[in-house]
């Protein structure tokens, strides 16, 4: 099995990994389509509307390989059992 941050082909890492010299922000720049969120251990394909919203994806556009298992719904079923809600909005702690 795969470890995180390990890449399913040389294209997705490209894409992932890539910086572009003239846009800082992933968002900002057309050439980048692939986000990677690390906290839920999501990829996305970027929505170049101006803003930072993506598309889940679950396979390697390029591959076909599964990737990794999203851990957004573990984090918020822990996050509301310690008595935190999903706005957000809340101060919540590292540990």
């Amino acid at each position: 099995m795969r470890e995180k941050n390990d890449f399913c082909c040389e294209e997705m890492q490209r894409n992932v990994t890539a910086r572009c010299a003239v846009h800082a922000d992933r968002f900002s720049c057309p050439d980048s389509l692939i986000s990677y969120n690390p906290v839920f251990d999501e990829y996305g394909i970027i929505i170049h509307d101006g803003g930072k919203s993506s598309i889940t994806v679950n396979y390697c556009p390029w591959c076909g390989e599964k990737l990794l298992e999203s851990k957004r719904n573990r984090w918020l079923e822990e996050l509301e059992q310690l008595g935190f809600d999903s706005t957000f909005d809340q101060d919540i702690p590292n540990k």
